[in-house]
């Protein structure tokens, strides 16, 4: 007999079927106990003996089979989709058991220590309010991918080994085994191979991209691993990629949260100046009500300046110049202020735009360069040395062979996620993330390696 799924039990009234789950809740009636049996898609309260199921302890593994019944009216429980059914078990087989958890499964689960709760993520995944966030994150992930794909963009993944270059954060850094003393480099984004699909005409890409920074933790990005949602298009100009963002946003929250409200369509487009101006921030929350989670408040912000000041976090630019890119090294400049990188090149803005949600940032971009002595211009404004403009000589090599006008945008879905979802952290939107002081406490990483593996590898530890 093949297994039945929970939420199907009420499609088989008076007949019999197989389900299989954990034993979430056991009540005992005398003679009869009851058990409220949990798979993937829902809660089926099974009926049993004493005989049958008196050793059944919580978050056992079951298999049962029996017949789908209508429960008596009293005992009918609205609050669940199959709780106007139980299975009348005539059949109960252990397939295994379970220890007392560490912690309760039930409720929200904010209350336990989170090193605990991700020390045992396995566990604290099994808790409703975690499964229906991953089932939402599923959910606007394939909406996202659908939409896209409506509007003729190709998904292409990009490496995940690639070279270590001077984009704006710590690299990740994988040794060699085959190259000694060389390494990859996890990306920080898939900047450079984006863009490279366009200059090789792909014209209309996206992907939902893993990035890896190797930074502190805040609330709204996971140190270490995240994901945005990357997308590149060709022939455009930046009207049209905030128009194809905001549509997709306004029709994902439309579709998936139809009890969100969106304060303003189109979305405000507010330059930094302005914001800043009035509202001290490039990060502005537009909310009426603060305290209303339903209430969507997104914003543009455009008319960056193309450089700021170079500060301590700028290490990895050049060394006694004084500016930094305020986006990054391959942002366009306004072409009207092209003529002030020569000799005011602080006072030139630049073709970035950034998505604002609730006084959070949730997505960058811009216009890309693509005309070769710009682009080279620009390396020598923020200081790169010969050989740092070495580390980008695929990038400025394939500049030669005709590049199209590009740009594009990458929110970041965990913070987009969180915010729909109303989680104050995106570790509560997230499998199995990494700790704020970046460990993986169920795994025990990082880990020490063997020293056959440093060996191997060339390398000797220092501490």
């Amino acid at each position: 007999m093949n297994r039945t799924i929970n939420i199907e039990a009420i499609k088989y009234l008076d007949k019999q079927i197989k389900v299989c789950g954990w034993a979430q809740a056991i009540r005992s009636h005398g003679k009869i106990i009851f058990i409220d049996l949990r798979d993937m898609s829902g809660i089926l309260q099974l009926v049993c003996s004493s005989d049958m199921a008196k050793e059944i302890r919580p978050e056992w593994v079951i298999e049962a089979i029996g017949e789908i019944n209508n429960r008596p009216a009293k005992m009918v429980n609205p609050k669940i989709a199959t709780g106007k059914v139980e299975l009348a078990v005539k059949e109960l087989k252990v397939l295994s058991k379970a220890k007392t958890l560490p912690f309760s499964i039930e409720g929200d689960g904010y209350e336990i220590n989170e090193e605990k709760r991700l020390k045992y993520r396995y566990l604290d995944l099994r808790r409703e309010r975690l499964k229906k966030n991953l089932k939402a994150r599923n959910e606007i992930i394939r909406f996202i991918r659908e939409y896209l794909r409506k509007e003729n963009f190709i998904e292409i993944q990009t490496p995940l080994l690639s070279k270590s270059t001077p984009e704006g954060a710590r690299d990740y850094l994988i040794p060699s085994r085959l190259h000694p003393g060389k390494f990859f480099a996890l990306p920080q984004s898939p900047q450079q191979y984006k863009q490279l699909l366009m200059l090789a005409g792909f014209e209309k890409y996206f992907q939902i991209a893993p990035c890896f920074r190797d930074e502190a933790a805040r609330a709204d990005r996971s140190p270490g691993e995240f994901y945005q949602l990357d997308i590149e298009m060709s022939f455009v100009e930046q009207d049209d990629i905030l128009n194809l963002t905001e549509n997709l946003f306004t029709a994902l929250v439309k579709t998936l949260f139809p009890e969100k409200r969106i304060k303003k369509i189109p979305f405000p487009r507010l330059s930094y100046q302005s914001a800043m101006d009035k509202y001290n921030s490039d990060k502005p929350d537009l909310r009426n009500d603060k305290n209303n989670p339903d209430e969507l408040a997104f914003c543009w912000l455009i008319d960056f300046p193309l450089f700021q000041k170079q500060s301590k976090e700028d290490f990895f630019y050049g060394a006694g110049k004084k500016l930094a890119p305020s986006h990054h090294m391959f942002t366009a400049p306004k072409k009207e202020d092209i003529k002030m990188l020569d000799k005011e090149p602080l006072k030139a803005k630049s073709y970035q735009h950034d998505l604002v949600l609730n006084g959070v940032e949730i997505g960058g971009g811009s216009i890309r360069i693509h005309d070769l002595k710009i682009q080279e211009k620009i390396f020598d404004l923020i200081g790169f040395s010969k050989k740092q403009k070495e580390q980008f000589s695929h990038f400025l090599a394939a500049f030669q062979y005709g590049v199209p006008p590009h740009g594009g945008i990458a929110p970041g879905l965990d913070r987009f996620i969180r915010i729909l979802l109303g989680e104050n952290n995106i570790r509560e939107t997230i499998a199995f993330p990494l700790s704020g002081d970046a460990r993986d406490l169920m795994m025990d990483a990082p880990s020490e390696v063997s020293e056959e593996q440093l060996k191997e590898l060339k390398i000797k530890i220092k501490v």
